[in-house]
């Protein structure tokens, strides 16, 4: 049986090559753009919710406490009237995005290290590429798209970005599969 220790190098070439893929596709391709619209009137907005003074975190309105809640006049009232949204606060100040790219490398790598566990289960020294490209593509394909769609299942997240991050998916499991087939050890 293949150890882990064996796929260090596809582990990293993988999780180098969909960090590159993944600056490519949201620096040069930029389709993500259409993601996230302006809000209406978003200087009145921000200034509306600015005296609230509103601590980070993911946020629900109307939110209802209890099923019992969920289901009063009162709180069918406040979903009717609006607005309803899921919405995330962040903390003040400029974002740099370092902490995330740092964190999506970091992320990038869990998958990969999944990706070599499933495959060295599977897959004996010998396999040939294609089949190594299958299986490893096909679960890097899962890790990195499926939970994508709950996201437009429950919070109803616009279904065209929910698509397109999919699409990103399916390529970065094309590449890692692409790299657990190139290095995949021979017997």
């Amino acid at each position: 049986m293949i150890s882990l220790i064996d796929l260090w190098l596809p582990i990293v070439l993988s999780a180098v090559a969909v960090f590159i893929v993944s600056s490519i596709i949201h620096m040069v391709l930029q389709y993500h753009k259409a993601d996230f619209q302006k809000m209406p009137s978003e200087d009145g907005v921000m200034e509306a919710l600015r005296g609230f003074n509103i601590p980070p975190g993911d946020y629900v309105i109307p939110y209802a406490g209890s099923v019992k809640e969920w289901g009063s006049p009162e709180f069918k009232e406040k979903q009717n009237n609006g607005p309803v949204g899921f919405f995330t606060v962040l903390p003040n100040g400029q974002c740099g995005m370092g902490p995330q790219l740092v964190s999506w490398f970091l992320f990038s790598i869990l998958v990969v290290v999944l990706v070599a566990y499933i495959a060295r289960m599977t897959l004996p020294a010998g396999t040939d590429y294609l089949l190594v490209h299958r299986v490893t593509g096909a679960t890097a394909f899962c890790c990195y798209s499926m939970a994508h769609l709950s996201s437009s299942i429950w919070y109803k997240k616009s279904w065209l970005a929910t698509m397109r991050n999919v699409f990103d998916g399916l390529v970065y499991g094309l590449v890692t599969g692409g790299m657990f087939g190139w290095l995949w050890p021979g017997v």
